[in-house]
């Protein structure tokens, strides 16, 4: 069952057009900056990208970190959002419903998918960047935030990992759009709403009065995937947020369940 649902929602056309769009950002930027002839100075730019033309691993850690704040969440929310409310609005639920598999094999499939999606998001991101950081600028030992020197591999290796880490660091909102799924059977105001949650994290996470809240947003940790390129790996943020993300998964991922498997299908 999962095989097949995957084979489903890669070969959507919004499936393929969402890759090719995160794919080709990060090679919008070494093409911008290769054209402009140099990077920002230290300290300017989203992060890691004064990095970029001195060695084209970092590229793909440039990319995540611009992907981050508005892409990946929103091809993540486009496919949880459609997970349960897309099949409804086709009228296709009551088949699938059909099946001896059941609601919560369904539901997990569905899930499932959704998860392997933001990671092979996050991974195109990241290829991506590669790629194109090594056709336009000059690869080699990495240089970590700490000062250190780590050899290519170690560094193509860690940026690979930090790809995982945002893929893993996108869950907890892939839950919240697979819960809002199941309660209607518009995909469209699913995605709307999933996306909307993203902004609004967003916003409180900028506001110093509501300090207190911070910790506990999604959004709140998903840069930590930097500390990957310091010497020693630095795990403490890292962890903050994938603990938090498996938080916002059971409870969200149970709420999904809770309301799919009693829920009146008439589509």
């Amino acid at each position: 069952m999962l095989p097949a649902e995957l084979a489903v929602v890669f070969r959507r056309l919004r499936t393929q057009a969402v890759l090719l769009v995160l794919a080709a950002i990060p090679v919008a930027l070494c093409v911008a900056l290769r054209l402009s002839g140099g990077g920002p100075e230290a300290g300017e730019g989203p992060r890691f990208l004064d990095q970029v033309t001195h060695n084209g691993v970092f590229a793909a850690l440039a990319g995540l970190t611009v992907t981050l704040p508005i892409f990946l969440p929103l091809g993540a929310a486009v496919v949880a959002g459609d997970a349960i409310a897309g099949e409804a609005s086709l009228g296709t639920l009551r088949y699938l419903l059909v099946r001896p598999a059941g609601r919560t094999r369904l539901l997990l499939v569905k899930g499932l998918t959704v998860a392997i999606f933001c990671v092979v998001a996050a991974l195109t991101v990241a290829f991506a960047g590669l790629i194109a950081g090594a056709a336009l600028f000059p690869i080699g030992a990495v240089t970590t935030l700490s000062g250190t020197t780590v050899s290519l591999g170690a560094g193509t290796v860690r940026a690979l990992g930090a790809a995982l880490v945002v893929g893993l660091s996108l869950l907890g909102l892939a839950a919240i759009g697979l819960f809002i799924s199941t309660l209607t059977d518009a995909p469209v105001g699913a995605i709307a709403a999933t996306v909307a949650i993203v902004i609004i994290c967003g916003v409180v996470d900028t506001v110093p009065q509501l300090h207190a809240l911070h910790p506990w947003l999604l959004t709140h940790w998903w840069l930590a995937f930097g500390d990957l390129l310091r010497t020693p790996v630095r795990w403490t943020d890292v962890q903050r947020d994938l603990v938090l993300q498996l938080g916002y998964v059971v409870v969200f991922g149970t709420a999904a369940w809770a309301r799919f498997t009693t829920k009146d299908v008439l589509a």
